[in-house]
């Protein structure tokens, strides 16, 4: 079921070319009042990597300007902004009902050599995702209240380190790690992978900027991706597991800033996630 899961969302960021430079994504048949933002930035990158040969991506930069409808297609526009020797850049707009709703800034290199050095891994120091419950293990205590949603198939596995559902009745520290993986086996294409971790990086990332402050998904909070920012430093597979290393550095003005950093196991840093979003209390 969990390899069916995954190979639905590999499908999902499969674009159906329409003209030179434009592509048309759907959205699942999901009962959502807008369309997930990691859809959007996943398929917004196949978008851009479908116009480029030779070049390997190393970041991306992108805003969520509207809501996506996900019972409508969306269309994705590249920009061919530059095609250089050392870097090749890419622009993508996603629209919707004739309005943009996402647009995305990607960059590409051609492999060299240069300097290296990274920060200490911190995956050794980690409880392995092995000893970890698994995702409806996690929240099996509360499907009363939460229903289906907790036991259908999921193409990432996510096994959280650092708390159990019932601790987010209190303020904690701000900072969280995640196990991640795809549930399943990806194709070798390097490209797939990135597309499919872009789309995981979108989950629990902003919900980082409230462990300081709410309770555990409350109804008070709207919570919404504002941008999404991405650099690709080693190679890596989405579907091999990687430690989402997240912490909020502040949040103000309605606004959370959240950083993570993805780790292979062994101990490479292989991208890293910038995301501020609205953590906005709503008005009753």
């Amino acid at each position: 079921m969990t390899q069916r899961a995954l190979d639905a969302v590999v499908e999902l960021l499969d674009l159906e070319p329409i003209e030179v430079n434009m592509f048309r994504g759907q959205s699942p048949d999901e009962d959502r009042q807008r369309t997930f933002g990691g859809q959007v930035a996943g398929q917004a990158l196949v978008a851009a990597s479908r116009t480029v040969e030779s070049h390997a991506l190393h970041s991306l930069h992108a805003y969520f300007l509207r809501g996506g409808d996900p019972t409508a297609p969306i269309l994705y526009e590249v920009d061919r902004i530059r095609d250089g020797r050392s870097f090749t850049t890419r622009r993508v707009v996603a629209i919707q009902h004739g309005r943009a709703i996402f647009h995305m800034s990607v960059s590409y290199q051609q492999p060299e050599d240069g300097f290296e050095h990274q920060f200490d891994s911190p995956v050794a120091d980690t409880p392995p995702p092995d000893e970890l419950p698994d995702f409806q293990t996690r929240y099996a205590p509360l499907a009363e209240k939460l229903g289906d949603w907790v036991f259908r198939p999921r193409a990432i596995d996510t096994r959280y380190v650092d708390w159990e559902p019932a601790d987010r009745r209190e303020k904690l520290p701000p900072r969280q790690r995640v196990w991640m993986r795809a549930d399943g086996t990806l194709a070798d294409d390097p490209v797939l992978h990135q597309c499919v971790v872009t789309y995981a990086s979108d989950m629990t990332l902003l919900d980082t900027t409230l462990l300081p402050h709410a309770k555990w998904h409350s109804p008070d909070v709207f919570m919404a991706s504002l941008d999404h920012a991405m650099w690709f430093h080693r190679p890596f597979r989405a579907d091999a597991w990687l430690l989402y290393d997240q912490d909020t550095p502040t949040a103000t003005g309605g606004r959370g800033l959240a950083r993570g950093h993805l780790w292979d196991l062994d101990g490479n840093l292989v991208a890293s996630v910038v995301q501020e979003g609205l953590i906005r209390r709503m008005r009753h």
